[in-house]
């Protein structure tokens, strides 16, 4: 399994954004974590505010929340587009994703 070793991950505040030019709006991730992903009119994903407001500009990231920590790396673990980006908000390092290190 890639990725931080999960002890570290488990500890560090974790951000969570969609590349949109890679999304195929296959929809694991609004499945996996509705709370923190959603479609737009566009069929592609998109990170949500704690508040539920859709995050639109490019690149836009978000905290995880601590009891979806798990949905949201698997969904970007299992994403078919490889377009969910799960990076440590300290200093930006990819835990889960296409950039995640092996």
């Amino acid at each position: 399994m890639g990725g931080a070793p999960v002890a570290q991950v488990a500890t560090d505040q974790l951000q969570v954004w969609v590349d949109q030019d890679l999304c195929t709006g296959d929809g694991l991730c609004v499945q996996y974590a509705p709370e923190v992903f959603e479609f737009d009119i566009d069929g592609l994903a998109y990170v949500k505010s704690p508040d539920g407001e859709l995050l639109q500009t490019p690149g836009s990231r978000v905290d995880v929340p601590e009891h979806l920590r798990l949905e949201v790396i698997d969904s970007a673990k299992e994403c078919p587009g490889e377009c969910i980006h799960v990076v440590r908000a300290g200093d930006g390092v990819e835990v889960a994703g296409p950039d995640a290190e092996d």
